[in-house]
């Protein structure tokens, strides 16, 4: 398989089904943030970090890779003639929301009360997913203005949402597991 295919040399690319758009189209956009956000996960991952939580973090860049080929796909083009499904992939449902959620409840019972908000920061590992969770809010403000114009599964918003919560709730606990402060926000400064 050849890695450059020219096609888009001209700002064009295609999306899953062959509809061409421009390169800075907000259906791109949306899954170029999402294809920004599973990079830099995967950066988390790569620290020194809980078997739990390294494994938890491959099950979110695999769905990760689902959503951007959901949003790859335009609504008209997710069924086929034949009223078949064009895309043969497991699509984000109830169940990949309610782990992220349960990601974050069993992650909550660990911490300690939050009673003020947090600087980003602390430690390398604590940056770069505070890094993904602005990535991630980015992505998600990006999906929410697709949205508007075409529509996009509530799923992906849904979990979108939860995946920023469960970034937040991570950085918190990679602080306390590398005994890294948390630095509440003075906003008398």
């Amino acid at each position: 398989m050849k890695i450059y295919t020219k096609t888009g040399d001209k700002g064009e690319t295609s999306l899953f089904g062959g509809t061409r758009v421009k390169k800075f189209d907000l259906r791109i956009e949306s899954y170029g943030t999402i294809d920004e956000l599973n990079s830099y996960i995967g950066l988390i991952r790569d620290q020194k970090i809980d078997t739990n939580s390294f494994n938890s973090l491959i099950k979110i860049q695999n769905n990760l890779f689902t959503i951007g080929a959901m949003l790859a796909t335009p609504p008209e083009k997710e069924k086929l003639k034949s009223g078949k499904e064009r895309l043969k992939i497991k699509k984000i449902t109830i169940e990949e929301i309610l782990f992220v959620e349960n990601e974050i409840d069993q992650i909550n019972t660990e911490l300690p009360l939050m009673t003020n908000f947090v600087l980003p920061g602390g430690h390398t590992t604590v940056s770069f997913c505070h890094i993904a969770r602005s990535i991630c809010r980015r992505a998600e403000r990006i999906i929410v203005q697709l949205n508007q114009d075409e529509p996009v599964n509530e799923n992906i918003l849904i979990y979108i949402n939860r995946l920023s919560d469960y970034l937040f709730v991570l950085a918190r606990k990679l602080t306390k597991d590398n005994k890294a402060i948390e630095i509440a926000w003075n906003s008398k400064l």
